[in-house]
């Protein structure tokens, strides 16, 4: 699903009509004025981030990398994997599941995998110059302070915390650690043997709810809460060297560049983009899938965060963005506007069926009152 610039529609208004709240009455004055609404982007058609339920479990699983249908069974799996920017389906099959309960967060994720290899061993270190399975968690869904897991076929972790996303020119905490996280991985196939063909490699995770508290807001369980997440996988294309794996070079010595394969498409390359993330519900008990939907704002932010996008590239490319723009949604006339606040710019808007105020600071971090 890559990004498609929505088409801005530059009407002239006077101050009372922008002041006014934003109502049919307003579409009507934008017809006779001449604005043709019809080129408006409707909210509720663009494609949104993909939507998964956590069901509550009795039985915690044994963290073994095995997938034990009595511990998992009433987990359902995700959707499989997609490229990074939602177009190309990936040659191998990734998939999750999740559970959890009042201590922990659980996590399954199979792998398949004809050859499976790792090298690096040392905790923390870059995990994703191998293959590797990564886990992105940004509790309440405001872009800044998340986390993110990384883990190799050799159970080697990485875990780290960022205060805010790279693109604002920050150094990622390598130095925090879930405390006593609980990770396995299990290889249907041989690891590091090049002679044969493996299956796949089976990765279980235990995050304990108290340990990431950095990231979360407040200190209560998600009972029948969004959080927004990703899961990503890194896949590089491989040679071998003394029957040893490395990833592969081109003839000028350069390592090809590797595969992401995501669980809900980023749009970009780019996992570093909290906005694009998926919604996981924690129900409390085992609800329906068809009885659970995603927030009512999302399209309201997917909107909202394609323009602020829009005018990080122009501003990339030393061009100025116009400073408002007009959506509709279910036939509610929806206007984001750039407004400064104490010398810092936002991106603001509000909901027409709530009255919520939603803004974009500058450096991307959401804000709703």
């Amino acid at each position: 699903m890559k990004f498609k610039p929505h088409r801005l529609i530059n009407c002239a208004f006077t101050p009372s009509i922008l002041s006014i709240q934003l109502t049919f009455a307003v579409l009507g004055f934008l017809l006779v004025s001449g604005c043709d609404t019809s080129q408006l982007v409707k909210l509720e058609t663009l494609e949104l981030p993909h939507l998964y339920i956590a069901n509550t479990t009795e039985y915690p699983p044994v963290i073994d990398g095995k997938i034990n249908p009595t511990e998992w069974d009433h987990a359902p799996w995700s959707e499989p994997f997609i490229d990074i920017e939602g177009v190309i389906q990936p040659k191998f099959s990734t998939r999750f599941k999740l559970l959890w309960d009042t201590e922990h967060l659980y996590i399954l994720a199979q792998l398949e995998e004809p050859h499976i290899w790792g090298t690096l061993k040392q905790r923390d270190t870059v995990v994703f110059y191998n293959n590797d399975f990564e886990v992105f968690i940004d509790p309440d869904g405001d872009t800044h302070k998340y986390m993110e897991i990384e883990i190799n076929a050799l159970n080697t972790v990485w875990d780290l915390f960022l205060e805010r996303p790279y693109r604002n020119k920050v150094k990622a905490d390598n130095g925090w650690d879930i405390d006593q996280l609980q990770t396995a991985v299990g290889h249907r196939g041989t690891l590091n043997n090049p002679s044969d063909t493996d299956q796949d490699w089976v990765i279980e995770m235990a995050l304990p709810w108290k340990s990431l508290d950095r990231g979360i807001p407040t200190s209560s369980l998600p009972v029948n809460e969004f959080w927004r997440m990703n899961f990503s996988r890194v896949q590089w294309e491989f040679e071998l060297q003394n029957s040893q794996y490395q990833r592969k070079k081109n003839a000028q010595g350069n390592f090809l560049p590797e595969h992401n394969w995501v669980w809900s498409p980023q749009g970009v390359i780019n996992m570093h983009e909290p906005e694009h993330w998926g919604y996981v519900y924690f129900s409390e008990g085992n609800a329906p899938s068809h009885k659970i939907a995603r927030p009512e704002e999302a399209p309201l932010l997917q909107w909202m965060y394609g323009e602020y996008a829009k005018h990080l590239r122009l501003t990339k490319q030393q061009k100025t963005a116009a400073s408002s723009t007009q959506a509709l949604w279910n036939g509610k006339l929806i206007t984001l506007t750039q407004e400064v606040y104490q010398d810092t710019l936002y991106w603001v808007t509000k909901n027409p069926f709530t009255a919520k105020t939603y803004k974009i600071r500058n450096d991307g971090k959401l804000l709703i009152e």
